[in-house]
């Protein structure tokens, strides 16, 4: 057997997969390099438990990493010399070195270099991903200048060239037309729109299928599907008896909102607090059954005050994983470890949202109080027929 054939025999009997050595990024960012090294090797000591942190040296907290200690800083900004922190992970004293030899733990020769190339740039920190507002970046560069069509072809073929592949194929128009239609409705396109579509020889033919796509009503109730998931929407109240009500106004509110792209921020208002708002509609009313989305127990043996708790305790939980990206419902027993929240901040947060007058147990095949009644528009045209008759 050939020394080739016997490392790709090698190789496949025991799983090894070489690849080559990952590059070295020219803008070291803490959370994307620097923060998975801390917490991989470091936190265990140097982290969040309170009980197992080693001279008091927090890792995962700013103020910590570049506070003073006994005339010195763990990091210096700028300057290797200085950072305690890199002459630690650098010194070959094993009583000094860290991680300690005994630790079960050690960092590769390129984590070191991500964190000493971290340091030379500034040592510049990061927060929780999901306070740091997204921006723009700089597109990568190509060697294919007309391959891309759009800002986003850059990052996939410039990560193509790096691994030494070529791009597929421009799928037949058919097929393209198939795609995004499927995506902006979750709908196929019919056999007209398709043939209409092939026909089209604008240049601009497939920005103008993507607008007739976005301005049909079915694009908002492809997108408030996820949504609806996420808010824990539901027609029915859940636990035993799963007895109806009445939410799918709401449902329609998002739906709606989508359709007319209602800006995020004022879709963020009118869930949470739309019935605070000055002269509210109706319809930012009905924005507020995002609140009443929890499940409701009618079951006889429940405790009523126990369960008041738990659907304020809902609230919180969903509210901060929707419009937060956190998981905070650890800090309702315990200072939360992970995530920049307290136990006092839970509780804040709870007081904000226990200002409903509801009771505990809910009503086994209704809408439990309080409630608004919200006819549709056709129904308030009757109404008012009605009342004039």
């Amino acid at each position: 057997m050939s020394h080739h054939f016997r490392l790709i025999f090698i190789c496949l009997t025991t799983g090894v997969i070489l690849k080559a050595a990952e590059p070295m990024p020219d803008v070291i960012e803490f959370n994307r390099d620097i923060r998975p090294i801390f917490a991989d090797t470091c936190y265990a000591c140097h982290g969040p438990d309170k009980n197992k942190r080693k001279q008091e040296l927090r890792l995962d907290r700013e103020e910590s990493v570049f506070r003073k200690r006994k005339n010195v800083r763990p990091v210096v900004a700028g300057d290797l010399v200085e950072s305690e922190l890199y002459a630690r992970i650098t010194s070959n004293d094993s009583d000094e070195k860290m991680p300690p030899p005994d630790s079960q733990r050690h960092l590769s020769a390129r984590q070191i270099a991500l964190i000493k190339k971290w340091i030379e740039q500034g040592a510049k920190w990061q927060g929780h991903w999901s306070f740091i507002p997204p921006k723009r970046t700089v597109l990568p560069a190509v060697t294919k200048k007309d391959w891309p069509h759009r800002g986003i072809d850059h990052f996939v073929l410039a990560r193509l060239q790096r691994e030494g592949l070529q791009p597929s194929l421009e799928a037949e128009r058919a097929t393209l037309l198939r795609r995004v239609t499927l995506d902006l409705t979750g709908l196929p396109p019919t056999p007209e729109e398709i043939a209409a579509f092939q026909e089209d020889k604008a240049p601009d033919a497939y920005d103008k299928a993507v607008d007739r796509l976005l301005a049909s009503p079915r694009y908002g109730e492809r997108m408030a599907f996820r949504w609806l998931d996420a808010a824990r929407y539901s027609d029915t109240s859940g636990y035993q008896t799963d007895g109806p009500r009445t939410m799918w106004r709401w449902r329609d509110w998002v739906i709606a909102a989508f359709n007319k792209n209602l800006p995020y921020d004022q879709f963020t208002i009118e869930q949470l607090a739309g019935d605070l708002l000055p002269n509210a509609t109706m319809a930012q009313r009905i924005a507020t059954g995002f609140n009443r989305n929890h499940r409701g127990n009618a079951e006889g043996g429940s405790i009523p005050e126990e369960f008041q708790v738990e659907y304020v305790v809902d609230r919180v939980d969903t509210t901060a994983t929707v419009w937060m990206g956190l998981t905070l419902g650890c800090a309702r027993c315990h200072e939360h470890k992970y995530d920049p929240f307290s136990q006092k901040e839970f509780y804040q947060l709870f007081a904000f949202f226990n200002n409903i007058p509801e009771d505990g147990r809910a009503l086994k095949y209704a809408n439990s109080p309080p409630f608004i009644k919200t006819p549709t528009r056709a129904q308030q045209a009757e109404l008012a027929e009605l009342e004039k008759q």
